[in-house]
C-alpha cells in the first residue's frame, strides 16, 4: 500500500489541499475556514504533487484546459460514472444537472447526479463546477458559489475556451456573468 502524502498550495480561489500518493492524486480540498487538516499519518511531500501543481498553475493562468494526471477515485459505481462524465464536459462549457443525468443514461436521476457531483473528491481537475441549474443559475459547490463563479469566469475569459465543432453538441457556451453567474432563483 502506498503512503498518503499531502501538500497545500495557494491559488486564485484560495488555498487548496492536495492529497494522494506517489502514484495518483486522490483529493483536492478547498481550505476555507475550518479546512481539512492533514492526518498525522500523512507525509508532507511537495515533490509528489509537482505535476498537479504545475497543471493547476497553468489552468489558473488560462494556459491549460484539460488535466493529464493520474487519479485515484474512490466512490460507488454510480458516482464514478458521473465523475467520468464530468471529465467529458469541454472547457468553456456548462451543462445542467438534468442534462448530465440524461448523458449517463439515467434521465430521472437528477438529484442523485447532483449528490454524486457534490461528492467529487477532485474538483477543478474533475470539473464539477461546469454543472449549473437548468435555469442557468449557479447551484451548490463544495468550494462555495463564489469559487464556482470565479472558475467559470476564468474559463470564459481564457483563450482556451473554444466553440469548435467538437464542443458544439456537448453543452452551452459560458453565459455572461449576469446570467450563469447569478446565484439563487
Amino acid at each position: 500500500m502506498l503512503h498518503t502524502c499531502w501538500h497545500q498550495i495557494d491559488s486564485p480561489v484560495g488555498a487548496l489541499l492536495l492529497v494522494g500518493t506517489a502514484a495518483a492524486l486522490e483529493r483536492i480540498h478547498f481550505q476555507r475556514a475550518g479546512g481539512l487538516a492533514p492526518d498525522r499519518d500523512w507525509t508532507h511531500a511537495p515533490a509528489t504533487f509537482s505535476a498537479a501543481v504545475r497543471q493547476l498553475e497553468e489552468y489558473f493562468d488560462g494556459k491549460r484546459s484539460r488535466f493529464e494526471l493520474a487519479l485515484a477515485l474512490t466512490g460507488t459505481p454510480f458516482q464514478r460514472r458521473v465523475w467520468e462524465s464530468l471529465r467529458a464536459i469541454p472547457y468553456g462549457r456548462t451543462i445542467s444537472y438534468s442534462e448530465l443525468a440524461r448523458r449517463i443514461g439515467q434521465p430521472r436521476a437528477t438529484r442523485a447526479v447532483g449528490l454524486a457531483n457534490g461528492a467529487n473528491p477532485i474538483p477543478i481537475v474533475i470539473p464539477c463546477h461546469r454543472v449549473i441549474g437548468a435555469d442557468g443559475s449557479l447551484t451548490g459547490f463544495g468550494g462555495g458559489l463564489q469559487t464556482k463563479r470565479a472558475l467559470l469566469e476564468l474559463e470564459s475569459a481564457s483563450p482556451s475556451a473554444r466553440d469548435g465543432p467538437e464542443n458544439a453538441e456537448f453543452g452551452q457556451p459560458r453565459l455572461p456573468l449576469g446570467t450563469a453567474g447569478r446565484v439563487g432563483p
